[in-house]
């Protein structure tokens, strides 16, 4: 049976984007790379076959791309797509581990290097993911010497992008001072019902001022 004979809820790139990729079997995995099987064979048919002719997945992710060449059905292009895609994972598990925000303190000094010396006021975000990991670090907004806008749609849409489970935003007062302005008292409370809605967690607003800082307290 063809991939496209099968119901949408039993089609591979369908299940994976609809239950998530941990859901799939290594067979459905590998035929939503795939693409595409050969006349007789559908994409779950060729990945089970590729599978085998490696002897299982983990001789297949080691696999270099002219040996799955000589398998019907699989050319140049797949064999190509298979070999970068499992070469991406051994990138990034030599990658060092990724930063963590497990409290306050972490947030300023993850977002402190973004801020400092600026003479306007910068709005900067840490996004992170369940286990407190940066996903993404970067400045949203900037404002003028004494004011930035807190764009709380932004904010939330570019966790929701990152993947991210929890987020905490920080921005610069130049003047030295740390008491928080009545905008900044707003906007903070309205990304903290933003990200309710969500279901994401803000973590903190920080207002960071030189080398001191402090949380943005509801």
């Amino acid at each position: 049976m063809r991939v496209k004979d099968l119901s949408k809820g039993d089609r591979p790139r369908e299940r994976l984007m609809s239950v998530g990729a941990p859901a799939l079997a290594d067979r459905e995995l590998l035929a939503v790379l795939l693409g595409s099987g050969f006349h007789g064979a559908s994409a779950l048919d060729l990945a089970t076959q590729v599978i085998e002719h490696c002897g299982g997945l983990d001789a297949l992710s080691r696999s270099g791309p002219h040996r799955l060449l000589t398998l019907r059905g699989i050319g140049p292009a797949k064999a190509a797509r298979v070999a970068a895609a499992f070469h991406l994972v051994r990138r990034a598990e030599a990658w060092p581990e990724r930063e963590r925000i497990t409290s306050t303190s972490d947030l300023a000094n993850a977002c402190a290097p973004l801020l400092l010396e600026r003479t306007h006021e910068r709005l900067v975000m840490v996004v992170c993911d369940t286990g407190g990991r940066i996903l993404k670090r970067a400045a949203l907004t900037e404002g003028g010497s004494d004011h930035t806008v807190i764009p709380i749609r932004e904010v939330i849409t570019e966790v929701l992008i990152a993947g991210g489970a929890m987020f905490g935003l920080a921005h610069n007062h130049p003047g030295g001072s740390l008491e928080p302005s009545s905008e900044d008292l707003e906007a903070t409370a309205r990304l903290l019902e933003a990200a309710e809605t969500v279901g994401v967690r803000f973590l903190d607003h920080l207002i960071i001022a030189g080398k001191s800082w402090r949380r943005i307290s509801l």
